[in-house]
């Protein structure tokens, strides 16, 4: 029923290599199927001024996707001079995603910008690119306490997304494009390796749903960030 084969519990093949770039302080690339995304952690011994003197630290997230991350080029946000609605809206997603998992005074204060750049696009890109971003900060926040900059480790847990939607009138998890772009029903789970939420975001694309259909997304969605959480323990260890 579904056009890559897959059942409607199954997940995209999982892939994370870490250390990809040489010079950011925590780096992965994160391939989920056809969607592959590159993700770096930056640390920085500053905060935003609404911050300072808080003993408070910070992590934040930039987002975007190369030119030909998708079928036809796209044109980069920096020449027009701006970036998009959609671009603004995912990476404050990934921000508030990280962040959720995270004990920011025990960071101290510096700043930690997680960068997600989409080299290739085919459905879930934010939700890779949340997955992979805690990859990235796990890597950065490792350096701090092998350094001995931090005494406590100030990661709380695991953090994930998956997609689900309905598609074909059948709830399904884990939506490729041609799933994503046909869909009655799209959603973005984000939550942590404890199983509790941090965001939903879920709209009807085509059709209303009911709450059944949603407690279906909803379970389907238990079960893909169990697979996520998997993949970043065999990637990073804990």
């Amino acid at each position: 029923m579904r056009p890559s084969g897959r059942s409607l519990d199954e997940m995209r093949t999982i892939s994370i290599e870490t250390d990809i770039t040489r010079h950011a302080e925590g780096s992965c690339m994160i391939r989920c199927g056809d969607t592959h995304v590159l993700c770096t952690a930056s640390l920085e011994e500053r905060v935003p001024p609404f911050l300072r003197n808080t003993g408070q630290g910070w992590v934040t997230a930039e987002y975007g996707m190369l030119p030909r991350a998708t079928t036809t080029r796209m044109r980069r946000e920096a020449s027009s001079g701006k970036q998009t609605g959609r671009t603004q809206e995912i990476q404050r997603l990934i921000g508030r995603s990280l962040r959720a998992g995270i004990d920011r005074q025990a960071m101290g204060e510096r700043q930690i910008t997680v960068d997600c750049d989409v080299i290739q696009a085919d459905g879930g890109t934010r939700c890779a690119a949340i997955t992979g971003g805690w990859i990235a900060l796990r890597l950065a926040v490792n350096k701090l306490m092998a350094a001995g900059d931090i005494t406590m480790d100030p990661i709380l847990d695991h953090v994930a997304a998956v997609s689900c939607g309905i598609y074909a009138g059948q709830p399904v998890l884990d939506l490729d494009y041609p799933e994503d772009s046909e869909a009655g029903t799209d959603g973005n789970f984000v939550m942590t390796g404890a199983g509790r939420m941090i965001e939903i975001q879920a709209s009807a694309e085509g059709a209303t749903f009911g709450q059944d259909q949603f407690a279906e997304m909803m379970a389907l969605a238990e079960k893909g960030v169990s697979d996520l959480v998997a993949a970043q323990k065999a990637a990073v260890g804990g």
